[in-house]
Formats: C-alpha cells, sequence, structure tokens
C-alpha cells in the first residue's frame, strides 16, 4: 500500500465530507457528493477494503469529520497482560471499543470490559492517549484517538458474548496475534514500563 496516496485520498474524503455538512447550495452539495464518490473510489485502490464496503462504512458516519474515541483497559496480573480475542478475526488486543456518547471515558472502559470479559473493574488512572494517524504502517480509514486507562479487575468471571471468543494473560514475551489496529506489541511495551501519561 501506499500511505502517501492513501494519506491524500482520505484527506480528499474529509474535506468532501465537510463540504456536504456545511454546504447550503444545492450546486454545491452535488459536487461535494460527487468528490465523496471519487475520493472513496482512489482510497478503494489503495485499500484492504471495496468502493461498496467503503461506502456502507462511511455513510454511517455522517457529519463534520472527527477523530473517533477509542477506550482500552490495562489490566496487569503479576507480569502478564488481560487480552481478549476478537470473534470475527480472532486476533487479540486489550479489551475496549469505541466510546459511546452520554457517558463518561471511565464508564466506557468499564462498560467495555465487562461486555468483553464479564469483569468488573476499577478503574485507576489513564495511561495513554494514542494517535492512529502516527502510525503510517498501519493505515486506518478513520483517525482515531486510544485512551488507555490502567484497570484493576473487582470480580467476575469470562461470559460468553457476540464480541470475543475468550480472554488470557499473556507475558510481552509470548504475545498471541495482535489486532495491530486496536493494539500493538510497541504499545504494550510501553504501557508496561511507562511512569507518566503518554501523549503519541
Amino acid at each position: 500500500m501506499n500511505r502517501q496516496l492513501f494519506d491524500t485520498y482520505r484527506r480528499l474524503l474529509t474535506i468532501a465530507e465537510a463540504g456536504i455538512f456545511y454546504g447550503k447550495d444545492q450546486f454545491d452539495q452535488e459536487r461535494y457528493r460527487e468528490l465523496k464518490e471519487i475520493s472513496l473510489q482512489l482510497l478503494s485502490k489503495v485499500s484492504e477494503n471495496s468502493f461498496t464496503d467503503l461506502q456502507k462504512i462511511t455513510e454511517k458516519d455522517e457529519g463534520y469529520p472527527t477523530p473517533k474515541v477509542d477506550v482500552r483497559a490495562f489490566i496487569q496480573k503479576e507480569d502478564k497482560i488481560l487480552l481478549v480475542q476478537d470473534a470475527i478475526s480472532e486476533e487479540w488486543s486489550l479489551p475496549g471499543g469505541y466510546a459511546e456518547v452520554g457517558i463518561t471515558p471511565m464508564e466506557n472502559v468499564r462498560k467495555e470490559v465487562f461486555e468483553e470479559t464479564g469483569l468488573e473493574v476499577a478503574v485507576q488512572e489513564l495511561l495513554a492517549i494514542f494517535d492512529t494517524n502516527l502510525r503510517g504502517d498501519i493505515p486506518q480509514l478513520f483517525q482515531y484517538y486510544k485512551l488507555v486507562f490502567r484497570c484493576e479487575v473487582l470480580s467476575g468471571e469470562f461470559q460468553e458474548n457476540l464480541e470475543t471468543l475468550q480472554m488470557d494473560y499473556f507475558s510481552l514475551a509470548e504475545l498471541p496475534a495482535l489486532s495491530k489496529k486496536r493494539t500493538t506489541k510497541e504499545q504494550l511495551q510501553q504501557l508496561v514500563t511507562t511512569k507518566e501519561l503518554i501523549c503519541q
């Protein structure tokens, strides 16, 4: 994949979406919709998604384009890190997902952990804010701010659910296949050793 082209086409898409959102004139609206369609066609040539897939993804996300917020829980037991296995990709990541409107980031992460693991957790501190735009080797259609919170397990055990197949604790030396769009080995290494808030 050509990352420079991907970023350029994605920028065209955000300009088109902003124009659709703010445009008042009917003819401007038509031009911006055409620009959006062209940018999706171009993106389909340099990404893993088809034109149809990209149309479906962006239809769900109308409005002024802004980064999305993703919350993750960093839970350790001795020197091991809690990861969950995604039900679709079967890859592993820190438990978490999209932040929902109307509840705080801390409430979001508690909710996500419970839904994906069955565990009740206490949120202790914000450890990191990761910007997916800074990962040139892992291009994504949308930009995400990943908020990672240190959490402590209070109670519970794994419950079957639609999102994850299982959970387990892993050392950095024995990590399973990670879902790199969600969690990378480098991020886990930083989270294990950090003494201050990571912003990158």
